[in-house]
């Protein structure tokens, strides 16, 4: 199914309401539609030993939260690689990964990938950058200091996971790129609390079964290669309900956020298959008919 116009949408849900369900089925029923996760990219930068990826390779493997400036800054960058936005500043000459200046970006040659100090020195240029070249908004006060422009084209249609997670970042992320469909997937918790309770999974594969829905064929074996499934340690009902509050904390300002931009849907299901005919038809009809 075709698009009229350029779709830039997130999907807000607890842990276990089938986000990554609904993005694949939403990616296959509208093949311009493209997935950028804000995770995959930190690996990927991680894994190439960009200058970011060094900087912040070991916060990764601390489990710790990469910093605001630094997210928005990746995306910022994919977004402007894929043409989806362009720079508003006059110099065309915004912060990019591989740059060492906000300003001019030819006074000096790039840092060497590996050169971890060249890292922390472009870190450092960029983090002291005008917002306008870092993705923030309170300093774009200038006419000359206008923030990126926005690609309407249908091709340039994105699901963004993984980020925003708070408002604070929502509102950086306006600065950047405009939201125009935040989805709020509802399924109540007890719901959750028992697939939950049923999930399986096959370690080296990543395959998730569930007892209530998608048993595996023989008990406790993976399909594929008969290998043993096992129950991840945070699949636990305890550890669950902690998880599962901290999201409502934190959602329910990011929910706000969006609903005051006039961007808010919500959609209520007991599962994926109930979740996604709505779904479908409610993205259908602001972004196909």
């Amino acid at each position: 199914m075709r698009l009229r116009k350029a779709a830039r949408v997130i999907l807000i849900g607890a842990p276990g309401v089938g986000k990554g369900t609904q993005s694949e089925r939403l990616l296959q029923r509208f093949p311009q539609l493209s997935s950028i996760s804000s995770g995959d990219l930190l690996r990927h930068h991680v894994k190439q030993r960009t200058p970011l990826g060094i900087k912040v390779e070991s916060t990764m493997k601390a489990g710790g939260l990469v910093p605001d400036d630094l997210m928005l800054r990746l995306i910022s960058n994919e977004l402007t690689r894929r043409g989806w936005i362009y720079s508003g500043h006059p110099s065309g000459n915004v912060m990019t990964l591989a740059s060492s200046s906000a300003v001019d970006t030819t006074q000096a040659p790039p840092p060497h990938p590996g050169d971890a100090a060249a890292a922390d020195a472009e870190m450092a240029a960029f983090l002291s950058s005008p917002a306008h070249a870092r993705g923030g908004s309170e300093h774009i006060s200038s006419p000359h200091q206008q923030p990126p422009q926005v690609n309407d084209d249908p091709s340039a249609s994105f699901l963004l996971d993984g980020f925003p997670r708070t408002a604070a970042q929502a509102e950086r992320l306006d600065a950047i790129v405009p939201i125009n469909l935040a989805v709020s997937l509802r399924t109540p918790l007890e719901v959750i609390v028992q697939r939950i309770g049923g999930r399986w999974v096959h370690e080296p594969s990543g395959r998730v079964y569930n007892t209530t829905f998608n048993p595996p064929r023989v008990p406790g074996r993976d399909d594929v290669t008969g290998e043993p499934l096992v129950r991840r340690p945070d699949d636990s009902e305890e550890v669950y309900r902690a998880r599962w509050e901290r999201f409502r904390e934190t959602s329910e300002p990011l929910l706000e956020h969006y609903a005051r931009k006039g961007v808010l849907w919500e959609v209520h299901g007991l599962s994926s298959d109930e979740i996604t005919p709505k779904l479908f038809r409610e993205f259908e009809r602001r972004f196909v008919e």
